[in-house]
């Protein structure tokens, strides 16, 4: 009698498996424009997560309505008019916050960096970055190169994770 085959599943890589989870935590946000998430991790250990919301105490835009789409701002500019903390930002500062050291660390975002996202990223220590959307500010790019931070993009079509989107 032959014994039944079980199917395997296709284990996701470490980076699937770590993007997949910032477009989990991406669903937290309370942005009305993107839900971005962040995972900072170092020794295939999650550090920290953060995703795009108000500032702690302060009304979201879910239920204020977003200055940025009243004013007709485009994405990846004037980004000072935005009440909401960024992903990148959030979880850096729960590694601050919670004493967790970040250093030498990768940071798995759904949507690339902003500008003032890359310095923050680059003082902290973060060495790698990897990402699945390019969003509208490539600033960083120039920045992350004289740094040294490698970077690249993990194509979403690779993560199964359309319905996310």
């Amino acid at each position: 009698m032959k014994k039944k085959q079980k199917t395997i599943n296709k284990r996701p890589s470490w980076d699937e498996y770590f993007m997949k989870l910032a477009w989990l935590i991406a669903e937290r946000s309370t942005c009305l424009r993107h839900h971005i998430g962040a995972v900072i991790v170092k020794d295939k250990r999650i550090l920290t997560t953060g995703y795009n919301g108000a500032v702690v105490g302060v009304q979201e835009c879910i239920s204020l309505g977003c200055l940025r789409n009243k004013l007709n701002i485009p994405s990846g500019q004037n980004q000072e008019m935005c009440m909401a903390v960024h992903a990148e930002q959030n979880a850096i500062i729960q590694s601050g916050y919670n004493g967790v050291n970040i250093k030498n660390s990768t940071l798995y975002c759904t949507h690339s960096p902003c500008i003032l996202c890359s310095k923050m990223i680059i003082n902290v220590g973060i060495r790698k970055v990897i990402t699945s959307i390019q969003y509208p500010d490539n600033a960083f790019k120039k920045l992350f190169l004289h740094a040294g931070i490698d970077f690249s993009r993990l194509q979403i079509s690779n993560l199964a994770i359309t319905q996310l989107l």
